[in-house]
Formats: C-alpha cells, structure tokens, sequence
C-alpha cells in the first residue's frame, strides 16, 4: 500500500489513545512527540468539549486547532472558537422530553459546560469521560433560549434500546451517534467527526490525500472514512474497521502508535 506523506493526523482520544485509566502510554506520547517534530500537525478529535479536550492536548503538546463535539466545534488549543454548528434548541428539547419521559440519564451541553439534573454516577465519572465540572440545575430547559451544542443520553445497561429509539425518532432531524457504549448523542444534522476533519483540513490547508485519521468507534467512521488514510484500532467496532485502509493493533498494544509510526515516521 502506497500512500502520500502524511501532514495532519487526526486522532481520537477514549479507546484510541486512552484507555479507562485516562492515560497516554509512553509509546504514544513518544509517536506524536516524533510526528510533530517531523513537521506533521496533530490534532485530538473527540466528542468531549474544548474544555475537557485541552488537558489531553497540553500533555501532548498540541497546539493545532481541536475537533470537539463530534465535528460540530473546532477551537484553538486556548478556547477561542473557529466553526461551530449548534444543534437547533427546539430538536434538543424534543430530545430532553423524551429522555425525561422514558427516565434516561440526560446531559445538556451548552456554551462549552455540561448541564445534568441529577448526578447517577460518582463525581469522578463526570469528570473523567464527560466534563470537568459538571453542573448541576433544576431545569434543562431554561438552558434553551438559544442553541446547544448537544444533548448526551448515559445510558445505564439500556443502551441498545435507547440508540434504537433515538435513531427512529430523530434520525432525518439530527445526528444521532453512539460514542461509548455508555453514551448516545443527539448533534446537528450532517456534524460528524468526517466533517469536521474536512472543516480543518481546508483551514490548514492540507490535502485530503495528506490526511490521517485513526479510531475505534461507530462516532469515529466518518472521519476514518473521509481521511486519506484511514485507520481502525484492533478493539474497534465493526463499522470503524469496514471504513478503513488498515487495522492497527488494538489499544492494549498501542495501536496509534504503531499506525503514526508505519504511515507518518515510515518505521517498517
């Protein structure tokens, strides 16, 4: 397989580059630290928020903009926001009645903070896989005088069905996308990790063709499927590996590293 030079990678963060300890290992960090020497930018593309995405990309040193919220917001490292598609506040209501209505665990993000009613979890899983300060509010909905970036459902053993139903319900209205095996979202019609990828992409100037792309979940197929290449994790879902050029080991074998380091270092 033959490919151009790779000059951006795009790389997911939670069971791509993290594993549930919320740690890069060494051979990670040591991967990105060598591809951006040579010159190739490097940037995190995830669901989290630019808030809760900034401790990741400052360990790693990362200062091109960042693909938060599934595509829907690129910002700098430092906050300040290039391109934003909210999701319309009428769709996340509609979206909050019926989590409510069925008793979910429903998450509002809003101007870059994460909105609950009630915490179901200890403090630390907020903190770890959702927000840094999570806030708490008697009412979602006065949050709605203008749009949102997304409404996130926690799924508590029931996820299969609550994606099912979303997906029915919604599906020509919004984007509605498993991230976790825990979380379902609702984002802005036609936002995905690949459109996002493509907004930066052009920002930077880079070529598709030059583009590198590496994840593990459903969330992250589009973009693996845009990126000139595109690669999957070993622990990735079927629709990830279907997307992708190739198939990199799996986290637990650091994966990502072994992919920056075959395509972008040229390290047979």
């Amino acid at each position: 397989m033959i490919h151009t030079p790779i000059r951006l990678i795009a790389l997911d963060l939670d069971g791509t580059l993290i594993d549930h300890e919320q740690k890069f290992s060494p051979r990670v960090m040591r991967a990105i630290a060598q591809a951006q020497e040579h010159g190739i930018a490097v940037t995190l593309a995830t669901g989290r928020s630019p808030l809760a995405t900034r401790s990741f990309a400052e360990a790693l040193n990362i200062n091109v903009p960042l693909i938060c919220y599934q595509g829907g917001l690129i910002a700098e490292s430092d906050g300040r926001v290039l391109h934003r598609i909210a999701l319309d506040h009428n769709l996340a209501a509609q979206v909050i009645t019926l989590a409510q209505s069925r008793g979910w665990h429903v998450n509002l993000y809003q101007d870059g903070l994460l909105y609950l009613t009630e915490f179901r979890h200890p403090v630390e899983f907020y903190e770890g896989l959702l927000h840094p300060s999570a806030q708490l509010v008697p009412d979602l909905y006065v949050l709605l005088d203008h749009d949102p970036d997304k409404v996130l459902i926690v799924a508590d053993g029931n996820g299969d069905e609550i994606y099912a139903e979303m997906h029915a319900r919604f599906d020509a209205q919004m984007q509605i996308v498993r991230s976790h095996k825990l979380f379902i979202e609702a984002n802005p019609l036609g936002v995905d990790k690949g459109t996002g990828l493509a907004w930066l992409a052009a920002h930077l100037g880079m070529p598709q063709s030059q583009v590198m792309a590496v994840g593990d979940q459903d969330n992250d197929t589009p973009m693996v499927a845009w990126a000139g290449l595109g690669v999957a994790m070993g622990n990735g879902s079927v629709s990830c590996k279907a997307a992708a050029d190739w198939i990199a080991p799996p986290i637990s074998k650091d994966g990502a590293a072994v992919a920056i380091e075959r395509f972008a270092l040229g390290q047979l």
